[in-house]
């Protein structure tokens, strides 16, 4: 497990949210792999990435068996955590026709780190 700094464990370990519009990968376009900043399980490809507009980065698929989904029916939404170390990475949501899943992960930048594809 990798250490993390107090602002990564706020997030990743307890649950808050980081300001949209302010993450270094809200805007990120590179091909590559997304990875899980605690454990650097991969999350997600550059592929699945889309402008969701949010403020946060949205991805519309996960790398299989990578992401553990928990309902929160309080704010009707679902966390959405790494699977190998419980990580907090963001919510999905479903039913906003954004793209052909339908799915948007939205993901905390701070959660996540970035593995360029190799050229």
């Amino acid at each position: 497990m990798n250490t993390l700094t107090a602002e990564e464990k706020a997030v990743i370990i307890d649950k808050k949210i980081e300001k949209p519009f302010t993450g270094k990968y809200d805007d990120h376009w590179d091909n590559g792999i997304y990875v899980c900043r605690q454990c650097e399980t991969p999350l997600y490809t550059s592929n699945s990435k889309f402008r969701a507009h949010c403020g946060w980065p949205s991805f519309d698929q996960e790398i299989r068996s990578a992401i553990n989904r928990t309902p929160d029916p309080l704010f009707n939404r679902t966390e959405i955590t790494c699977l190998r170390c419980g990580a907090h990475l963001g919510h999905v949501f479903e039913g906003e026709q954004l793209t052909e899943t339908n799915v948007r992960h939205c993901v905390n930048s701070i959660s996540l780190k970035f593995i360029p594809a190799e050229e």
